[in-house]
């Protein structure tokens, strides 16, 4: 038997302004709702011509988006059910638990602040609605970078670390009522921006933060901000993405401006674990919610990737392998999210017959008929977007066939997967030939955003089992 890994793009979206976090809600029954933040530069209004007007700073103007995905909307399952203006979003989470009954949304904002929001259900709509609570600021002139929620194991006290512009850290308690958030704790961490903080899920009187001066440092509150307890210089440019293992103790994901993904044991960091190269810039990178080996990283350049960090974990691998790249982004790669979803690999609504009943000698005609019908229906899942700032004018297809022939092989690293055909009928021919076992055929639900073309994708990831045919 032989696996291969697939993904399908099952939806963009253009989210207007420029895309830069995305987040699925980690909660029972809401794990079908994904927010998305922005961030838009623009200039002021110029209504006059002296200095007063021309010296006017760029406005960080930004939009928080809520989405539903029902899988059963064949050709457009993410549905847009609000959107708040707001100032441009560097970064949203989800608290891991619910508070007094509701999930809780964190977002930091170019003004330097905080702001909670819970999601509440609108039950004359059957939809849900996202409403603030509080918010914090964390200090005057400058930009909330990220935040962290201290439950990604452990669920009280109930924290959120952020890190800003300044290069300061600020830890922050959370009424657990949700009604107040005040700043515990604020220290200069790192001599640029603070570009990530985040928690040791494990133990959350640990923080780790990256900043733009290259550096990775650790801190714990036990003993005072004064002096970090570890600095490693190990990544060689500034350390955009940090996140805690929230399945297996000690193990700690980072990436950095230099296009390398490390993965660390906390008990020692003087060298990594596993250094893979990615060939981008790591701004994101996300454990999967349940098996600990996979990890999705947002690499700027050069795409999404799923990495197999398994080896590393046990075997003490020197780098993770490469499992799936996923490629369709025309622009920087910002925002990267798992689903706790698991999604069929067929669409609900099939127009073919079952694939049991089609490997009967008796319903050849059958299957020619349902082929011809899927090839009419999916052609609906081409869409044509344009960038306002002319990179590209292209056809974003269901696994395009001419992409992958025309993305250079530097673009697909050692181990990862080339895309397949679009063509989802005729994959499924293919399928019938080499006898899947559709038994087994469960999928990863992603949602991924890149920045100047202002795109949303919402896609899924894979893994098929074949065997020979009979």
């Amino acid at each position: 038997m032989e696996a291969r890994r697939t993904a399908r793009t099952l939806q963009v979206v253009d989210t207007e302004y420029s895309a830069d976090a995305v987040e699925w809600c980690p909660i029972d029954k809401w794990h079908h709702v994904l927010t998305c933040g922005t961030y838009q530069l623009k200039n002021p209004e110029e209504k006059g011509s002296g200095d007063s007007e021309i010296n006017k700073p760029q406005l960080r103007q930004g939009r928080l988006y809520l989405y539903c995905f029902q899988q059963k909307q064949l050709y457009s399952p993410l549905t847009e059910v609000q959107r708040i203006e707001m100032p441009a979003i560097l970064d949203l989470k989800w608290c891991h638990v619910p508070m007094a009954g509701y999930p809780v949304l964190g977002v930091a904002n170019a003004e330097g602040s905080l702001e909670l929001y819970n999601l509440t259900p609108n039950k004359h709509k059957n939809s849900c609605s996202l409403e603030p609570t509080c918010s914090v600021k964390l200090g005057p002139e400058s930009l909330a970078l990220s935040l962290d929620w201290s439950t990604g194991k452990w669920h009280e006290p109930v924290k959120i670390i952020s890190s800003d512009s300044k290069g300061c850290l600020s830890l922050v308690s959370v009424d657990s009522s949700r009604s107040a958030m005040a700043v515990v704790s604020q220290w200069k961490a790192h001599d640029f921006e603070a570009w990530i903080a985040a928690f040791n899920y494990w133990n959350t009187d640990v923080i780790y933060s990256g900043g733009d001066d290259s550096k990775l440092k650790g801190w714990d509150m036990r003993t005072g901000t004064n002096k970090p307890v570890f600095i490693s210089t190990r990544h060689l440019m500034g350390v955009c993405s940090i996140q805690s293992n929230p399945h297996k103790e000690h193990i700690l994901a980072t990436g950095s401006y230099d296009e390398h993904v490390l993965i660390w044991d906390s008990r020692q960091m003087k060298r990594p674990l596993a250094d893979t190269h990615v060939q981008g810039g790591v701004w994101r990178v996300k454990w999967h919610p349940s098996q600990e080996g996979l990890l999705l990283a947002a690499c700027m350049h050069n795409g999404y990737h799923i990495l197999d960090c398994e080896g590393a974990l046990a075997a003490g691998q020197e780098g993770c392998s490469i499992l799936y790249s996923y490629i369709l982004h025309n622009s920087l790669a910002y925002g990267a999210d798992w689903s706790r979803l698991s999604i069929d690999a067929q669409p609900t609504s099939k127009p073919w017959s079952e694939p049991s009943l089609l490997a009967e000698t008796g319903r050849k005609k059958d299957r020619e008929q349902g082929t011809k019908e899927a090839v009419v229906k999916f052609q609906h899942l081409k869409i044509q977007y344009e960038s306002p700032t002319g990179l590209f004018d292209m056809v974003v297809e269901d696994e395009a066939d001419d992409y992958g022939s025309r993305s250079s092989s530097s673009l697909q690293p050692s181990g990862a997967s080339q895309c397949p055909s679009t063509d989802l009928a005729m994959k499924e021919q293919q399928n019938f030939k080499v006898g899947i076992d559709w038994t087994k055929k469960k999928g990863d639900l992603l949602a991924t955003c890149s920045f100047y073309d202002h795109v949303l994708h919402v896609w899924k990831w894979e893994k098929n089992n074949t065997v020979s045919s009979t």
